[in-house]
Formats: structure tokens, C-alpha cells, sequence
């Protein structure tokens, strides 16, 4: 399939291209020169996580992904908020790396295996690339620890063979012979498709990236996400493109203040223009998606700036050591927070967390005495 953009679709696709570009700009100038311009690229974490559950039929609650980061869940996790974990934690992985690390071969392995279908094998826990050590009796193969130890061994083996891959010290020929070798333990089929070769899908979506690079940022962001969508090279990653869209953007300058949340202006165009069958559409769908997001970026500057001012005025002219500052930062940094939550960050009692909520006037969002938590709507 052909991806490259001709001038007839170019020419339709110019007004939803400089709406795009100019939204995508103005939002990466307010973050950079604003305040809380750090709060707001970690909230987008959280909202585009929830996002892209959203724009894959799933419902995911911002509240409970928080609560669930934070390792205070109020019940057991579901299926749906872990994927969505998933999500902020490659987000997180993205935006620590460099700028064009997610689109190399070193940080797409790095992604899908880590945070992929891979946690160890059956046939790597029967024989561990490190042997276990035997004594001079010639070892306790069949002792109660026998199978612990394997496991151990086998998780140590695959966890060096990541660093290296992260390193670049493995050969390409090793590297690419790390996802098949994930896929052991389903002999018969059941769990994945002999005929869907994931690698030769990916390796067919990365020779894309010259093109993209040779176009604007914007166009080329598109051009990887629409070739994503087509191709589907990892199917219980599929979320993993809509990342890799923001990191393009990051790698050629166009948002580098945050990592854009594509997937949270992409919710709100409608599915049957997201999946639609002629081309045009889904790529003026995808801009409009750029737009919509940035728009939306830009009203949720602004709402943390105001909240910001609004706590500041009830912080000034405190005592150098005061933890209502670190207490705003925290607050700007979240969706919403909780008593437990900020005692534990501020390292404080959770009877004084609540004095400094009532103190910095934050709004509450739960209305229950039971359990209360506090956000910036």
C-alpha cells in the first residue's frame, strides 16, 4: 500500500494542516514558558492513558488510574485499567528517553518487550540461558527450591539481554531474535497467529520513517499513525502507535515542552471518521484529532494557571519551610489526589495532610466522608 501524499490530497488536506500546525505550536510555546508547564505534561500522562482505552471501546475512570499508580487501589484492578497502566508507564518510558529514542530499533524493543505479551516462557524457565550453580555433589536439581531458582535464573537472563538490547552490546541478528523467542510456550497456536508476523509488520511500519522524517512534522505524524492503523503490527500493543505519533512529533521539534496526548483529541472525533474507508477522510480526521487535542491542552493550561494564582495567594508570606508549595506542585501534577497520597509524598501524618488541603483551599471532587479526594476541575 502506497502512503505517500500527492498534491491533489495535499491541497485537500492544507486547511486541517495549518490548523494543526499552528494549534500544535501555540501549545508547545504556553507550556514552555508557563509555570506549570510540568504539572500539565504529567497529567497528560494520566488522560491520554485513559484516552486510548477510550478510542479502543474501553472505559477507563482517570480516578481509578490514579489511585491504581499510586498503589492505593479502592478494589481489585480490572483488565482495562491494567492495559491502561500499561500506557502511562510506556508514556513515562517515552518521555524520560531521548527525543528519537522511541522510534529506533533499541527503544521498540525495548517497549514491546517490557511492557508487551512477553514475561517469561515456559521453555526459558526449563532451560534458564544462566545455569544454576551446582555443588560438589552435584547439586540439588530435585530440592523444593529446584523451580524458584530456574524462574530466578531465567528472569536475571532476560533482564541483561534488555539492557543489552538498550545498549546496542547485542547483535542485530540476537535482536531480532528476541520476539520469536517470546512465543515458546504457545506450541499449538492458541494464544498468538504463526501467520501474523509481528516483527516483519513492524520492520514494514519503521521503513516508513524516511518518508516521514523528508515531510513536515505533522504530515508525517499522520502518515506513521494511518500506516499504524493499517498494518496493526503488534495486536495487544496496538496503543503503542498513537505513543510512537507523540515521540515523532517530540523527535522533530514540533512539541518538544511535553508528549503531545494524541489519543486525547483523538476521542473526541467521531469513529466513523477515524475508521472511515476513503483515505482523505481518516487523514483529516487524524488532523482534526491534532487540533482538538492542542485546543484542549490550551484549556487545560489555562484552568491550572488559575489554580495555581488561586493557591498561591493562600501561601504567601508563609515560612521558607512550608509544604504548601510542594503541596500545589503535587496537586497540578494529578488528576486528583487523596489524603493518603499526599501524606505519603510529603511524608507527613495523614491528619496534617488534611490541614493542608483545608489550608491551600483546593476543590473536593468526592463529596463522601468515607473516602475524600481533592482535584482541579
Amino acid at each position: 500500500m502506497r502512503y505517500e501524499i500527492d498534491a491533489a490530497m495535499l491541497q485537500a488536506l492544507l486547511p486541517s494542516f495549518a490548523a494543526a500546525e499552528d494549534a500544535l505550536a501555540r501549545l508547545d510555546e504556553r507550556v514552555v514558558r508557563s509555570p506549570v508547564g510540568e504539572g500539565f505534561a504529567e497529567r497528560s500522562h494520566f488522560f491520554d492513558a485513559a484516552g486510548a482505552l477510550w478510542v479502543a471501546g474501553e472505559l477507563v475512570h482517570v480516578e481509578d488510574l490514579v489511585l491504581h499508580d499510586a498503589h492505593m487501589d479502592s478494589r481489585a484492578p480490572s483488565h482495562e485499567l491494567t492495559i491502561a497502566h500499561s500506557v502511562l508507564r510506556a508514556r513515562r518510558r517515552i518521555w524520560t528517553g531521548e527525543p528519537a529514542w522511541a522510534l529506533g530499533a533499541s527503544g521498540l524493543a525495548t517497549l514491546t518487550a517490557t511492557l508487551g505479551e512477553g514475561e517469561g516462557t515456559a521453555s526459558e524457565v526449563k532451560s534458564p540461558a544462566v545455569p544454576a550453580e551446582t555443588d560438589e555433589e552435584g547439586g540439588d536439581e530435585d530440592g523444593p527450591l529446584a523451580a524458584e531458582m530456574a524462574e530466578i535464573d531465567a528472569l536475571l537472563a532476560r533482564s541483561q539481554k534488555l539492557l543489552d538490547i538498550h545498549t546496542g552490546k547485542l547483535p542485530a541478528s540476537e535482536t531480532a531474535a528476541v520476539a520469536p523467542a517470546r512465543r515458546n510456550d504457545d506450541p499449538l497456536g492458541l494464544l498468538g497467529d504463526d501467520e501474523w508476523d509481528e516483527e516483519q509488520r513492524l520492520a514494514e511500519w519503521r521503513g516508513l520513517l524516511p518518508l516521514a522524517d523528508s515531510l513536515p512534522p505533522v504530515l508525517g505524524a499522520i502518515i506513521l499513525f494511518e500506516a499504524w492503523e493499517r498494518i496493526e503490527p503488534l495486536r495487544r500493543q496496538h496503543w503503542l502507535g498513537g505513543l510512537l505519533v507523540a515521540g515523532h512529533l517530540r523527535a522533530r521539534g514540533k512539541v518538544a515542552s511535553h508528549l503531545f496526548s494524541f489519543y486525547g483529541g483523538l476521542k473526541l472525533v467521531r469513529h466513523e471518521r477515524r475508521r472511515a474507508r476513503d483515505r482523505a477522510t481518516r487523514l483529516q480526521a487524524f488532523l482534526e484529532a491534532m487540533h482538538l487535542g492542542a485546543a484542549a491542552g490550551l484549556k487545560e493550561l489555562d484552568r491550572l494557571s488559575l489554580a495555581r494564582t488561586q493557591m498561591e495567594l493562600r501561601f504567601r508570606g508563609r515560612r521558607s519551610n512550608s509544604s504548601l508549595p510542594d503541596l500545589a506542585d503535587f496537586i497540578l501534577s494529578r488528576p486528583m489526589v487523596s489524603a493518603a497520597m499526599i501524606a505519603r509524598h510529603l511524608r507527613i501524618t495523614p491528619r496534617g495532610a488534611l490541614n493542608l488541603v483545608n489550608e491551600i483551599g483546593i476543590r473536593e471532587i468526592t463529596g463522601r466522608g468515607r473516602y475524600r479526594a481533592w482535584g482541579i476541575i
